[in-house]
């Protein structure tokens, strides 16, 4: 028998298409659907006073608290990015006792806990009483150590030792072509650093530090405990007096969500304003690659 449509046999125009049904995405959407609305639910109608939340949203002691948690993000990143930088080009130096100082450094103060620093810092005066130039300078170490400064040199010299291991990547990530053309030039190994290989370095840094700078947000909590200001702190003192635990951890928990909103889209257009550089010379290399050939 022949087929007399003119079909080719092997045809499957006639076939209808029907897509894959993915049955346990939709369950599991479902699921996590019906999870996060019961989470929802509690605290709406549970024992959460939500006017509470809002009466101590902006209490005086919050906002203060927040603003010392922002100062000691800044001064302590500050810190940490100076000393990172500093130890990273020691660490990558040829002088072998500069270069056993920054290993060290860096061995020490990642491991060893944040809050065992915090606690070292905050108690020197145990072992220094007294701290100075003898004949310049002298002050008792419990007068100068105050909390705010404890605080600043655990978190930034802690922060630095991270800081120097993401700077020393970034300048490992500049091709060593780089710098060797720059010292033909005249240019001496620091001044190259300076303007040829960080430079180019900062689209490699910029990401971590980034996320260094966000937690480094959070980690400021973790000074609590040596009686620093900062919000978390404020908001504990507020509970411990009315007994409204869960409402002031509440608004700890929008505040720092907020602050930390802020500061990942200012690392988003950081991030874009150092890679224009190298999305230009992917676009041109595209155009190259895309051009027909002459005949």
């Amino acid at each position: 028998m022949t087929d007399t449509t003119g079909a080719s046999p092997y045809s499957i125009a006639h076939l209808r298409h029907v897509p894959r049904r993915h049955y346990g995405r939709w369950v599991a959407a479902a699921l996590i659907l019906v999870a996060l609305a019961a989470v929802v639910r509690a605290f709406a109608v549970g024992q959460i006073a939500w006017p509470v939340v809002g009466q101590f949203f902006t209490a005086p002691a919050i906002l203060s608290g927040l603003a010392n948690t922002i100062l000691m993000t800044v001064c302590a990143m500050a810190l940490g990015i100076a000393l990172g930088v500093v130890f990273a080009i020691m660490v990558m130096s040829p002088n072998p006792v500069l270069k056993t100082v920054a290993v060290g450094y860096i061995w020490f103060f990642r491991g060893t806990p944040l809050l065992l620093q915090l606690l070292l810092w905050f108690n020197l005066a145990l072992v220094f009483p007294v701290i100075g130039i003898p004949g310049l300078f002298e002050a008792r170490t419990v007068e100068l150590i105050t909390p705010f400064v404890a605080t600043l040199l655990g978190l930034g010299i802690n922060q630095g030792a991270y800081t120097a291991e993401v700077v020393r990547g970034g300048i490992l990530s500049v091709d060593l072509g780089q710098t060797e053309a720059a010292k033909v030039i005249g240019m001496t190994r620091l001044v190259a650093l300076r303007r040829i290989v960080l430079p180019q370095a900062m689209r490699v840094i910029i990401p971590p530090i980034g996320n260094e700078v966000i937690s480094m947000v959070k980690l400021t909590s973790v000074a609590s405990v040596i009686q620093y200001a900062e919000m978390l702190r404020n908001a504990q003192t507020i509970y411990y007096a009315n007994a409204r635990v869960i409402e002031l951890l509440i608004v700890a928990a929008i505040w720092y969500l907020v602050v930390v909103t802020v500061l990942s889209i200012g690392q988003h257009f950081l991030e874009k304003h150092f890679a224009r550089g190298r999305d230009g010379a992917q676009r041109k290399r595209a155009v190259v690659i895309d051009q027909p050939k002459e005949a």
